[in-house]
């Protein structure tokens, strides 16, 4: 007795909680409408800024530890690297993704706009093999900010001795956080967002103004700085084959284009914005990619020009005080213990947030696709589930890294890099389309460019392409046993009749619906005179009764969710035929049957031959290509939409 007066509020609390978890569902629906919206009502967005900063704490955290892998990679040559660095990205990374954000609004990035160049499997697996590497910066971007902001922590003088050997199991607290704000809301994380970036970048400008007036008050480090670079160099055009040289490594400084396109449909819009020509968001969209990479811009040149001149060289070396810290190192040591600690709390808050820009491009971008693609269950389009799985993988790769922000930095940038690079040939390609020459040329010279770094930095660290290649197979598995288990699901998301199709229906609800599914071939008369011959005598049905064919032509079997439409047809001046365009033939006409018999009232039935082959090769050809064994695959399409046998469409094999 106990347990049964139990279940009733058990069973009210889980489905709160599946309520809930699914909420997000709602959400996703107004960050992206369907195609046929209407304006921008539902869902007004947030103004540009405050986006940036969304992703501008993933962006703009690079300044924590930037410099120091500047200075680690050229040495005295930093300051000249890194405006190296600042020009790829005005003039490389910015025109590509203002572009990408033009040709691909709802957030897709550049993965959308290559979609459009293949289809069928193989572009499914293009695309796939990108969201792999998506998935590698944008979930080693939440592990390795984390782990960062647990160094910063650990590092602190202050408690270094308090927390040292503790930095897994802070970079896992860490996540967790990151995880609970965005099951707390979206509005929330862009919220926190905004007032941890302005107030790093506010104690940043302190910083910078310190070591500014530090090297301008003393003369001598420009000297000491100038003569280093002659002695070691020579000639100024050896500096800048150095360091170009040396570029990729610095390719950490670019991260932040792909998240600011991802979180594209977070921008409010004009109030005349529809989804098909959404230019508010876009001009938005513009106006933050630019800001951010202008703001940045500036901060890598005085940073890596007043670092390299005060801090000592040994100083940035593993072990050493700037190591990772550049900034932290001349905020304790110019403006005093007291404000060096709040810079570290700042450092440390918004390098925890930096995975917030990601989670927010993981959960924008992968419910566009793999839902979709039939490789995901329906719950992936909502927001909280989504979360507390991108957190769990977060956590397995924080320990399989054991929180080494190092050991990560290599998947990190082979994300970024392969990324960017795909955008880059992206455009080139949209430029050439478009037949504008002078784009065509600048994007390919621009794609040429991050191809070398991508290369570059694969030989130099080939471990993130191991890692981006783990994430690939895992993804690809996963969507595959997921396109599996949903193989028998009905996947047609409306069924739409002409006017003659809607008569043919009309016509034969006056009597007992019969449908034959008949292959189309030459579509001759003996074609329909022989197939309507032998399902008479396969199934000893009299002369009289009356018949529509139905047809299914496949389309590209690699679709997963679509809308049906049918065409009614009179071939050879006495054959009804129903002509429908799908996917798959088992799952169209399954849902043509269940259409007909909830417009008309009564259960059609259909009529199929047995398919000559091996059962398992026959499932391979549905699974793959859409057709195969097409009258049992009906049948158990039907059986799981329609538990009641009684109110099921019924299946005839002869």
């Amino acid at each position: 007795m106990a347990a049964s007066a139990g279940s009733p509020p058990r069973a009210a609390a889980r489905h709160r909680l599946r309520a809930w978890m699914l909420e997000g569902l709602a959400d996703m629906a107004k960050h992206h409408p369907g195609p046929h919206a209407g304006p921008q009502s539902a869902h007004r967005g947030q103004r540009w800024w405050r986006v940036m900063c969304l992703t501008g704490v993933d962006y703009f955290s690079t300044l924590g530890y930037q410099p120091g892998i500047a200075a680690l990679a050229a040495g005295a040559l930093s300051p000249v690297a890194t405006l190296v660095l600042v020009l790829v990205t005005l003039a490389g990374a910015l025109p590509v993704y203002r572009r990408v954000a033009r040709e691909s609004p709802h957030g897709q990035g550049s993965i959308a706009m290559l979609e459009r160049l293949l289809s069928f499997w193989q572009g499914k697996l293009f695309v796939l093999t990108l969201l792999g590497f998506a998935a590698t910066d944008f979930l080693i971007t939440i592990t390795l900010s984390a782990a960062d902001a647990a160094t910063h922590l650990v590092e602190n003088p202050h408690l270094t001795s308090a927390l040292n050997n503790r930095q897994l199991v802070i970079t896992l607290i860490l996540i967790a956080l990151l995880g609970a704000v965005f099951l707390k809301g979206f509005l929330e994380a862009i919220g926190v967002a905004v007032v941890l970036v302005g107030l790093y970048l506010g104690l940043n400008v302190v910083v910078v103004v310190a070591g500014v007036w530090h090297v301008a008050t003393a003369a001598h480090v420009v000297t000491d700085w100038s003569h280093a670079l002659t002695t070691e160099h020579g000639s100024a055009l050896a500096m800048v084959g150095v360091a170009l040289l040396v570029f990729p490594k610095l390719a950490l400084g670019l991260s932040g284009f792909e998240t600011g396109v991802a979180v594209m449909p977070h921008i409010e819009g004009d109030p005349d914005d529809t989804e098909e020509r959404p230019t508010g968001r876009i001009r938005g969209a513009k106006k933050l990619l630019t800001t951010a990479a202008v703001i940045m811009s500036v901060f890598l040149i005085i940073t890596s020009f007043i670092t390299t001149l005060l801090i000592p060289e040994p100083a940035f070396r593993p072990g050493g005080p700037a190591n990772g810290r550049a900034l932290a190192y001349l905020a304790h040591e110019y403006l005093g213990s007291a404000f060096g600690t709040i810079y570290d709390v700042s450092t440390i808050a918004i390098l925890w947030f930096a995975g917030a820009s990601a989670m927010a491009g993981l959960l924008n971008l992968m419910p566009q696709y793999l839902p979709r693609y039939g490789m995901a269950p329906h719950w992936a389009r909502a927001v909280r589930p989504m979360v507390l799985v991108f957190t769990l993988v977060a956590f397995l790769v924080t320990w399989i890294f054991n929180a080494d922000v190092d050991a990560q930095g290599g998947a990190y940038a082979t994300g970024v890099l392969v990324l960017i690079s795909s955008a880059a040939i992206a455009v080139t390609i949209t430029a050439r389309r478009a037949r504008e020459r002078g784009w065509t040329i600048g994007f390919a010279v621009i794609s040429v460019v991050f191809l070398y770094t991508t290369i570059a930095n694969v030989i130099e660290r080939p471990d993130g392409v191991k890692i981006g290649a783990c994430f690939i197979a895992g993804i690809i598995l996963l969507s595959f046993l997921s396109r599996l288990a949903r193989a028998f699901e009905l996947r047609v998301t409306d069924v739409v009749l002409d006017e003659k199709a809607e008569r043919f229906i009309r016509d034969a609800a006056h009597r007992k619906i019969r449908f034959i599914a008949n292959e189309p071939d030459q579509r001759d008369l003996s074609e329909y005179r022989d197939k309507l011959q032998q399902i008479r005598t396969d199934n000893d049905l009299p002369a009289d009764d009356d018949f529509i064919f139905v047809e299914v032509t496949v389309g590209d079997p690699s679709e997963f969710e679509s809308e049906l439409r049918v065409r009614g047809e009179v071939m050879h001046g006495r054959f009804r035929v129903l002509a429908l365009d799908s996917s798959t033939i088992s799952n169209a006409l399954a849902a043509l049957l269940l259409h007909v018999r909830d417009a008309t009232g009564a259960r059609p039935h259909i009529y199929f031959e047995w398919t000559e082959g091996n059962p398992f090769a026959q499932f391979l050809r549905f699974f793959l290509f859409g057709q195969g064994e097409v009258a049992p695959v009906t049948r158990e399409v039907l059986r799981e939409a329609e538990p009641d046998r009684d109110r099921r469409p019924r299946v005839h094999v002869g």
